[in-house]
């Protein structure tokens, strides 16, 4: 299975640090946002990984090569100013995410979910990682009836964790080059009954403020 980390956001609430820096680039804990990731899934068995990038994306290609330090094989998406949103940026690289379900892991989280479970769930149109509302979105985003990914009121509230696998048909309607959020697939997928997801309680940061990059970057330390 590959996994493609998402990268090609421009991080307007993180500035001014991403203004010099992609948010992915941006260090917590020693090291890089992103290679926390890298080395995650190099540990559980992944050997070829996509990146998209956008926003100084020459930064994130000369910081990571080709992946070879982690025993990884590294492609990247470049994607257009303003880039291309998820589900868009998402559909532009499947020519190099292949045939088969992949992983898709935000670059501005950091989660300590297993990774390998997505090897499980390779058979799946679109499974999602979902987590307990965070203080900064109460509301959280979909419910869960078992595995079921249901609306907003009709189950226990999460908030989608910005990790996922998804098989390529989950994307056949969406036109190459189109800027696409991941919601209207993911609303079109609930009505139809096909989008699973599972909870998931551990440890869990969405790395949106500077501020919430300060307190992942103590923990982090503290506990090295």
């Amino acid at each position: 299975m590959k996994a493609m980390i998402l990268a090609a956001g421009r991080g307007e609430r993180m500035r001014p640090l991403t203004d010099h820096t992609p948010k992915p680039l941006l260090p917590a804990g020693g090291k890089p946002l992103i290679v926390w990731h890298l080395e995650r899934l190099a540990a559980a068995g992944f050997r070829e990984i996509v990146i998209n990038h956008a926003h100084l994306g020459s930064q994130i290609e000369a910081a990571l090569g080709n992946g070879g330090r982690w025993g990884l094989q590294i492609a990247y998406s470049p994607e257009p100013p303003g880039a291309l949103e998820t589900a868009g940026g998402i559909a532009q690289a499947l020519p190099l995410l292949g045939e088969d379900a992949f992983l898709i892991v935000n670059g501005d989280i950091w989660c300590d979910w297993d990774v390998r479970r997505a090897l499980s769930l390779h058979d799946r149109l679109a499974h999602l990682v979902m987590v307990p509302n965070p203080p900064q979105h109460p509301d959280g985003d979909f419910g869960l009836d078992g595995e079921r990914v249901v609306f907003a009121g009709q189950g226990p509230t999460f908030t989608y964790a910005g990790l996922a696998v998804y098989s390529p048909h989950f994307f056949a309607g969406v036109t190459p080059g189109q800027a696409l959020k991941l919601r209207p697939l993911f609303d079109a997928a609930i009505a139809a009954g096909t989008l699973t997801g599972e909870p998931y309680t551990g440890r869990w940061v969405d790395v949106g403020t500077p501020e919430r990059l300060s307190e992942l970057d103590r923990s982090l330390q503290q506990h090295a």
